[in-house]
């Protein structure tokens, strides 16, 4: 008795367990094996390589450590993110991906959906969201750590995406699976003109734009998504219920961060001396409005372009 009670207490100590968990993730793709979160890296991560984005840097890093700080959660991390093209919200995401999983992005635990691709004929809705259903639902029952991604969510039919409100709800077990611990990350430029309206008048109010607050854009945006038939949550019930976590803002970029974007990418290139091409690249830029020209109409997607043209 004495001989199996050193046993147990051997086998129980964390070292033992961590040896243990070693060998088994050698021989294992589970994905408690690959799931390897690097809270810190994602916080450095998003302060330093995203520009001009108070809001998106503060709600994700808190939001993701908070959620992951709890053993036990009550509901998924829900985050939906909000604003003109190239302000960084597929960065965001890739951040999200990099920092969660062992194997980044290309982690078999993290989904990625395009309308475009995955639900092109609006037609065939009916299928589509049993499709998706029992797609979320097989994915969740191989990983509960799972990580989905729903981009371009403007072109999303409506109606579809109502289908996972069971999964995103407060329910402990739903088809026999625990939900839980997934998180989903909607992307979209839909809600874009009331985010660039407050960026604009903060502006030209004087006001530094870390003055803008979250909540001054949350049920803003809740409610444009909501009213939009250009969106994907047009009346959707996961808005209705209040099933989003955050909403989260992703504001217009002034030259400034467009010119910290060309730079960024010319050092990748190794030319980070070069201060003529950020120069040109921020001065051949179209910015809006005409009046005043305080924002990027393109935030920093024409970069690559531009460097290119400009070497």
């Amino acid at each position: 008795m004495l001989a199996i009670l050193s046993v147990l207490v051997l086998f129980l100590c964390d070292p033992v367990l961590g040896v243990f968990q070693k060998l088994y993730c050698t021989i294992s793709d589970s994905c408690d094996c690959d799931f390897k979160p690097k809270i810190r890296d994602l916080e450095w991560d998003l302060y330093k390589n995203l520009y001009g984005q108070h809001l998106a840097q503060d709600i994700v890093s808190e939001e993701v450590a908070k959620f992951l700080q709890n053993k036990n959660p009550e509901r998924p991390l829900v985050l939906s993110f909000h604003g003109s093209s190239g302000t960084g919200k597929t960065l965001v995401s890739s951040m999200l991906g990099n920092h969660l999983y062992g194997t980044a992005m290309s982690s078999p635990y993290v989904h990625q959906f395009v309308p475009t691709l995955h639900f092109p004929l609006p037609e065939h809705v009916k299928e589509y969201r049993e499709e998706l259903k029992s797609w979320v639902q097989g994915n969740l029952t191989e990983c509960a750590r799972s990580v989905f991604f729903f981009d371009e969510m403007e072109k999303m039919p409506p109606g579809l995406i109502d289908i996972l409100e069971p999964f995103l709800g407060p329910s402990h077990v739903v088809f026999r699976t625990n939900y839980r611990k997934a998180i989903y990350v909607f992307i979209s430029t839909t809600g874009e003109e009331v985010i660039n309206k407050v960026a604009l008048e903060n502006r030209q109010a004087g006001r530094d734009r870390e003055e803008i607050k979250s909540a001054d854009l949350q049920e803003a945006i809740a409610q444009t998504v909501y009213n939009s038939n250009t969106s994907g949550f047009f009346h959707s019930s996961i808005i209705q219920q209040k099933l989003i976590t955050r909403f989260v803002p992703f504001l217009p970029l002034s030259r400034r961060h467009v010119e910290r974007c060309a730079r960024s990418q010319l050092c990748q290139r190794g030319s980070c001396d070069r201060d003529d091409v950020v120069e040109a690249v921020g001065g051949d830029i179209v910015y809006s409005p005409v009046q005043g020209q305080y924002f990027s109409s393109t935030g920093c997607k024409a970069i690559p372009a531009k460097i290119n043209f400009f070497l």
